[in-house]
């Protein structure tokens, strides 16, 4: 069922939901071929916000299993995006760090989505506009 919630209308959930999901399409199909895999982006997305992470810490706030981020984590190591180095705290763990590199190539893949997005702004209005920007505030404040 879309709604369980009597004062939330199921036609606004489903509108929502297919608005979101299309966009997302959208902006992935915008991207280069050889763009990086939305896992690798993630990664490199939460180093650059949160800094230094272990595996574990950049799994649990991305909502992954450490396991399937492995290859991901040593994919990225061997292309020089992210270095591994042993945790000064716990010698056990390694702590992720984002590279030069790898700030420039998430940098790249921002830019090519932007680019993408800004000329499908420009086909809307003014208020258009703004009312996306203000649900952009809203969807943000729902995924916290």
């Amino acid at each position: 069922m879309a709604s369980d919630r009597p004062d939330v209308p199921a036609e606004a959930v489903v509108e929502i939901r297919r608005g979101v999901m299309r966009m997302a399409r959208r902006m992935r199909s915008s991207r280069s071929p050889d763009a990086l895999s939305g896992n690798k982006l993630i990664v490199l997305g939460h180093l650059a916000r949160r800094g230094p992470s272990s595996a574990g810490e950049v799994a649990e706030a991305e909502g992954q299993r450490p396991q399937s981020l492995t290859r991901v984590f040593a994919e990225l190591e061997e292309a020089g995006l992210i270095v591994r180095a042993r945790d000064e705290r716990d010698r056990r763990q390694f702590v992720l760090t984002l590279t030069p590199a790898g700030a420039e190539a998430l940098r790249h893949d921002l830019r090519e989505r932007d680019a993408w997005l800004a000329g499908a702004l420009a086909g809307l209005g003014e208020t258009e506009r703004e009312v996306l920007r203000i649900a952009a505030r809203l969807m943000e404040r729902l995924a916290e």
